[in-house]
């Protein structure tokens, strides 16, 4: 007899976690290694950030906070939403919580029973499948061709949805891809949406800021219509490199949100009350760093593709948004290592990257994508340019 539940049986740990937690048993060994497995920015928080939370401790502002986050924080939110897109939401609209990845299982456990279907396009992130798996419901899988940038068609969507569809999970800019969906492309999957009324959307937005050559398109700017099906997900880890404050929102509407905060306040009630009111001068202060985060960022990616161009076996497309790098290893499935060992999938190709070579990238399978490989480049120059150049000298060495 066992004291785990049924439910852990549909459930895989994080792989992104997992390689990263490797990564960091061999460097803690001794080894050098280069982890760029983990979408972590290596830059320090704002000052004016780290500023607002210490403000916070010294004015003792460290008591239980309401579930759904403090009310200058969602006041925040709300006009941050005004005003990168016109929409107008109340504080009742808005839920704060852990991390945009716990607002995700918020909604999802809220909101699905079973037999409930969520649509996911492929390649995704990690966590998409599992969550709608724990919180009963049933993912059916959208496979993203590469040659349309990895972005989700019309007749794909059309041609997935059933009678018991119930979400839509969009994520754009993309982890793993870094493909950014624009308005034209948005337009098009909205008005498949209009015949399908029960169908709502889950618009992860956590890379909104990060994009390169196409702008960012919110869903409801393009089709403010659906404004009542759409649950906006965001955060401020990635643009303002505040990943271990664990500040995630959604915007959507009242009964969902009432729904979600339900579920948080028989969970872990709220977030870290400082980290709140750090998150009011994230999104409501200054956005200069941003334009600075995102212009080193570019410099980051064009190195990472144009070297990778030089690694024999893989190909790269260029991200438009986000700070991962998506290349197919294709090109090297078959191929034979120095010790005879055959690379027969890319978690082949990953452990041989890890082991021998000493950088940490995650399998392609990882995110439903079999022969790629995501690389992080939230990594420094420096350490991206020798981790290139390792995968470089890993390619050329197979036969």
């Amino acid at each position: 007899m066992t004291i785990l539940s049924n439910r852990l049986q549909v459930v895989r740990p994080s792989e992104t976690k997992a390689m990263t937690a490797r990564a960091t048993a061999l460097r803690n060994s001794g080894v050098n290694v280069i982890v760029l497995s983990q979408g972590e920015p290596d830059f320090p928080t704002p000052t004016s950030i780290r500023d607002a939370g210490v403000r916070a401790i010294g004015e003792g502002l460290t008591r239980y906070t309401a579930v759904a986050g403090i009310v200058p924080l969602r006041e925040a939110i709300c006009a941050k939403l005004r005003r990168d897109y016109g929409l107008d939401y109340s504080t009742d609209q808005i839920t704060v919580g852990c991390g945009a990845k716990q607002v995700i299982f918020n909604a999802l456990y809220a909101s699905l029973d079973a037999g409930d279907e969520a649509i996911i396009p492929t390649p995704c992130w990690v966590s998409y499948p599992d969550m709608v798996a724990l919180a009963g419901g049933t993912a059916v899988l959208a496979p993203c061709d590469p040659q349309n940038g990895f972005k989700l068609k019309p007749e794909t969507l059309a041609a997935a949805i059933t009678k018991r569809t119930k979400w839509l999970i969009l994520n754009s800019p993309c982890n793993p891809t870094g493909a950014v969906y624009s308005a034209a492309e948005l337009a098009a999957l909205a008005q498949v949406l209009r015949d399908h009324p029960r169908v709502h959307v889950l618009s992860d937005d956590i890379y909104e800021k990060l994009v390169y050559d196409v702008p960012f398109a919110a869903v409801l700017s393009i089709a403010p219509d659906l404004f009542e099906r759409v649950l906006i997900v965001n955060g401020v880890s990635k643009a303002n490199a505040m990943t271990g404050w664990r500040v995630g929102y959604a915007a959507g509407p009242e009964r969902l949100i009432r729904a979600m905060n339900t579920i948080q306040g028989q969970t872990s009630s709220h977030t870290s009350s400082i980290s709140q009111y750090a998150a009011v001068e994230a999104i409501g202060g200054d956005q200069h760093h941003v334009v600075d985060f995102v212009a080193e960022f570019r410099k980051r990616r064009d190195l990472v593709v144009g070297l990778l161009a030089r690694a024999p076996g893989l190909s790269c497309s260029v991200p438009d948004g986000a700070f991962y790098a998506f290349p197919s290893c294709a090109g090297l499935i078959g191929k034979r290592t120095s010790q005879g060992k055959v690379i027969a999938t890319d978690i082949d190709f990953t452990d041989y990257l890890l082991d021998q070579f000493g950088v940490a990238a995650v399998p392609g399978s990882a995110f439903l994508a079999p022969s790629f490989l995501r690389i992080s480049y939230a990594s420094s120059q420096t350490e991206l340019d020798l981790a290139c150049k390792r995968i470089i000298h890993a390619c050329e060495a197979l036969t």
